[in-house]
């Protein structure tokens, strides 16, 4: 597997990680979830490289990029691309975004559509109802729980991981990215992302109203829609409801449902159909 080069960039006031698989088409930068981190997206990479380039970001309070003590919502988020943007000297780039990162695309993509050619939306963006909003939070509660926890080693950060049914197969891919994440401390590793971010960055997100963005965004979208649930059989992101709201709200859109895949493994899992899926839309709008 193809490891990436590790680069600081300006974001908007905070430092900025990148990882950077070089390639030689369009510069793809990539923006992970809720607690995630840059890379999230090793397998995806291995897949797109070396026909276009990826650059995957860690958002502000996520992996190596600076931890400011609050403004984490969306709006925060498009400022630090707009900064990298600039700092990078990229005029236009494609967005691929996962679950958080892809309501940040959106966003990004409707307020600033001179610098987005292409969006992709990878298992997120849609507006839920309160109840699915719940189901979610639930399905991702594992995600949240380790955060603020000291584990003795590593090997007993990631054993609850390792046993958990929406992330198996278990596979190297998830291994670096887990141990990306931490960092030593007294008493043993914690995730380097801080609760209390995280805490902001949610209440900020439940008020968003993703639906208002879509007429906005103008260049043309691939939704990539995992049909599993995590824990449960309906607390998945994007309920078939809500896709449909999608696919009839923005102008220029594909969806594809990677079928048998749920919220993690729709990334972390290799899938022939999902990697075609992207290149053909990549190629297609050339």
């Amino acid at each position: 597997m193809a490891e990436p080069i590790m680069r600081r960039a300006n974001g908007d006031g905070v430092e900025i990680q990148l990882a950077i698989w070089e390639g030689a088409g369009k510069n793809i930068l990539c923006v992970h979830g809720l607690t995630a981190n840059s890379r999230c997206w090793d397998v995806i990479a291995q897949a797109i490289i070396p026909r276009h380039r990826i650059l995957a970001l860690d958002l502000r309070g996520r992996g190596f990029s600076g931890k400011p003590s609050s403004n984490y919502s969306v709006e925060y988020h498009c400022r630090d691309i707009t900064a990298l943007l600039d700092d990078l000297a990229l005029n236009q780039i494609v967005l691929m975004g996962h679950s958080l990162g892809a309501f940040i695309s959106l966003a990004f993509a409707a307020l600033k559509p001179e610098r987005v050619g292409q969006v992709i939306l990878v298992d997120g963006g849609g507006k839920l109802t309160q109840a699915q909003t719940a189901k979610v939070f639930s399905g991702i509660k594992p995600s949240l729980d380790r955060l603020g926890q000291v584990f003795p080693s590593f090997e007993k950060y990631v054993e609850a991981m390792k046993k958990a049914p929406f992330l198996q197969p278990w596979s190297r891919a998830m291994e670096t990215y887990f141990q990306y994440e931490v960092e030593e401390v007294k008493g043993g590793v914690r995730s380097r992302v801080q609760p209390a971010h995280i805490q902001e960055e949610i209440a900020n997100l439940v008020k968003m109203d993703a639906a208002q963005l879509y007429p906005e965004v103008r260049c043309p979208v691939l939704i990539l829609r995992a049909t599993e649930g995590m824990l449960d059989k309906d607390d998945i992101l994007l309920p078939e409801d809500v896709v449909e709201r999608m696919v009839g709200g923005i102008h220029d859109v594909k969806r594809v449902d990677l079928e048998g895949t749920n919220h993690y493994t729709v990334l972390f899992q290799e899938n022939e159909v999902r990697d075609r899926a992207i290149l053909r839309f990549l190629e297609q709008n050339a």
